[in-house]
């Protein structure tokens, strides 16, 4: 074996070496694709074509299993609440984390490696734990059946994994552009405005792609704000549309589709933005 690998060029023997994880990788793929492939060809069913036939290809496609959601006004007034509440969650986290990792980051003040750690216990607080105290609180100022009630637990929740990662990248950029920058006549806010923020895209964009997923995937929070219909998710609508239809599976197969087309599309989307940011911030960190 040895000798056959001294005959190979170089190239071919890293080709030969990496074999093994291109191999674990594709494997990787398959099992992660082969359920979203089984529940897209599934929602194209019948029930029964289910009971009968669970893996092979519909024999009619039952195209109205896609076309009757599309339609129902439910499932976009869901699709928006969702957009909406990820979008608003995004921009508290992402703004009011840059103004706090860049002060701990930029500002040198008594306790602020003492604030910084509280930050990063907050990475190791389960979000279940504060279901009752934070319902309470909810209540007592109105926020229940308000988008409010979601947007600022969850902007709150995702600030210690913003903080860590853009402060990080903040404690990296040369002080000598601050230096030069304050000599023109540029203050502090003006330099994190003008010239921080511009050169922080990568981190910023990948903290983003974080917030959104996050609030995207949301169930419990969205669960517990809202009891009227009006404002529910799409996570939430999946879990009340699975309790209607509980003996339409096909269609429960096609809501489910349906439900994920956004938040895959956003992430092959954003995947290299925000692969490039973790990878940046863990060589600057």
């Amino acid at each position: 074996m040895s000798h056959l690998m001294a005959a190979l060029s170089p190239a071919a023997r890293r080709r030969l070496r990496s074999t093994p994880l291109y191999v674990i990788v594709w494997l990787v793929g398959v099992v992660m694709v082969t359920p979203l492939l089984y529940a897209l060809v599934s929602g194209f069913k019948s029930t029964d074509q289910l009971s009968q036939n669970a893996f092979g290809l519909p024999s009619p496609w039952v195209v109205s299993n896609y076309t009757d959601i599309l339609a129902s006004a439910s499932f976009w007034r869901m699709l928006g609440s969702s957009t909406l509440i990820a979008v608003g969650t995004t921009v508290l986290t992402v703004g009011t984390a840059a103004l706090a990792a860049f002060a701990l980051a930029r500002f040198a003040f008594k306790g602020r490696e003492l604030m910084f750690t509280l930050f990063t216990v907050g990475l190791m607080f389960p979000f279940a734990v504060a279901i009752l105290p934070l319902f309470i609180l909810l209540r007592t100022f109105g926020l229940l059946d308000n988008p409010l009630g979601v947007i600022l637990p969850q902007a709150a929740f995702g600030l210690p994994m913003t903080i860590v990662i853009l402060r990080g990248f903040f404690r990296e950029i040369p002080g000598e552009l601050e230096e030069a920058a304050t000599l023109d006549g540029c203050s502090p806010f003006g330099f994190f405005w003008r010239i921080l923020l511009p050169m922080a895209r990568p981190a910023l964009g990948t903290v983003s792609v974080l917030a959104v997923v996050t609030s995207w995937n949301n169930f419990l929070l969205p669960l517990l704000v809202f009891s009227e219909p009006t404002w529910w998710t799409i996570p939430v609508g999946v879990q009340q549309f699975q309790g209607q239809y509980a003996a339409d599976i096909a269609r429960v197969f096609a809501y489910l589709v349906l439900a994920m087309v956004p938040a895959l599309g956003f992430y092959a989307v954003a995947e290299r933005q925000l692969i490039g940011g973790i990878t940046m911030g863990a060589t600057k960190g």
